[in-house]
């Protein structure tokens, strides 16, 4: 599938399987608030409470990898040129 002509936001990787980096500013949004908020959960979170913490990065990389599943492209192995 060619990245250009959809509107993915994370294109699959070409050998293996899952999605490489964002290839749509939309894609870049979401990945750049994510690492915000990692970060700053990081920040705030950690100090008082690390079990808090944790569950707080699970809930935001179950929700990241939503997103990318629901704008990515197919799920699917991969060896080079599919």
């Amino acid at each position: 599938m060619k990245t250009n002509e959809t509107k993915v936001w994370f294109p699959a990787k070409k050998y293996g399987c899952g999605w490489g980096l964002p290839c749509r500013w939309q894609g870049w949004v979401v990945y750049a608030v994510w690492l915000a908020l990692l970060c700053g959960g990081g920040i705030f979170l950690a100090p008082h409470s690390i079990s808090l913490y944790v569950v707080y990065a699970v809930v935001l990389g179950v929700a990241f990898f939503l997103v990318v599943l629901i704008k990515g492209e197919k799920p699917c192995w991969r060896w080079g040129k599919d």
